[in-house]
């Protein structure tokens, strides 16, 4: 049956408007290709590269970050590991958790540390699970030890007519309390807390950096050290950056230069509003170092 004039158009447009798509979602998959590609920091799919990783800001548990480095640990195009630190610190728990994680790395490929402006306490311990740790020259480091804060506010409270009540199962629960005086057998049970987690890292400065126990518990006194003052003592292995780390995977490990670093990618889920609202007016509102539960291992230099 022959077509009419009308009909004829009709598929000619029809054919223009499916065209027009097809070239619309070729576009946009080269551009998803290129942007994803952009974020991994380079390279191709499946090809082999030295995966990087940025450890920034309060370390803390991270599950999200735990599975990309379980991925990183199980991909065999992942050569070795760069993993560059600024971060004051954290809690115990988190650099204890990110330390096992990078030690779990460890076991498959070679994992390094690079330490940037600051890589101290939390910081730090999270350096030990390299097998090689660079530091700056002006990489402020050390500050080994483990600390527990709280205040006192019973007289404030006292002044302006607020008596705190409560009713507890025994008289250390829940020491130390702003709203209760710090008695000297809570002062001493907690001491026993932090003094038995400070052990536990000083045992891993000993193990990681082949000291005696004796020379890491003389250097862990909570002082901080320059990069230099580190390399002294033995708490680092070399002054450098990323180009010095990579030649020292070639000449240890013989991984080329060549090869294209790629970040590790962390998938993160999407925030609810509550979270959005935390994550913002909370830390608007309060200090970031209020806002962490248990011990932690955090330098703190006085701003008063």
């Amino acid at each position: 049956m022959p077509l009419n004039v009308d009909q004829i158009l009709d598929r000619r447009r029809l054919k223009r408007k499916l065209t027009f798509w097809r070239l619309f979602t070729i576009a946009v998959a080269v551009v998803a290709v290129a942007v994803v590609s952009g974020r991994s920091g380079g390279g191709l799919v499946g090809e082999n590269h030295v995966a990087r990783l940025n450890v920034s800001g309060l370390i803390l548990e991270d599950y999200e970050r735990d599975e990309a480095l379980k991925k990183v640990a199980e991909d065999n195009t992942a050569k070795a590991l760069v993993v560059y630190i600024n971060s004051p610190g954290g809690t115990v728990v988190g650099g204890e958790a990110l330390y096992h994680k990078l030690k779990d790395v460890g076991e498959k490929k070679p994992v390094i540390t690079l330490m940037g402006g600051v890589a101290a306490s939390a910081g730090y311990m999270t350096a030990l699970a390299a097998e090689y740790i660079f530091a700056r020259e002006g990489t402020v480091t050390g500050s080994i030890g483990v600390l527990m804060q709280t205040a006192d506010m019973t007289e404030l409270l006292a002044k302006i007519g607020v008596k705190p009540e409560s009713v507890k199962s025994h008289p250390l629960k829940a020491q130390p309390n702003p709203l209760e005086p710090f008695t000297p057998e809570a002062r001493e049970a907690t001491k026993d807390v932090v003094m038995d987690l400070f052990n536990m890292f000083v045992d891993l400065v000993a193990e990681r950096r082949k000291m005696d126990r004796a020379e890491a518990m003389k250097l862990s006194d909570g002082r901080i050290f320059t990069g230099r003052q580190a390399l002294e003592n033995g708490l680092v292995d070399a002054i450098g950056g990323e180009p010095e780390a990579r030649k020292w995977l070639a000449e240890a490990h013989k991984i080329p230069e060549s090869i294209p670093m790629k970040n590790v990618e962390i998938k993160r889920k999407s925030l609810f509003w509550s979270d959005i609202l935390d994550l913002t007016v909370g830390k608007t509102l309060f200090s970031e170092r209020l806002t962490l539960d248990g011990l932690i291992s955090l330098w703190q230099p006085d701003v008063r």
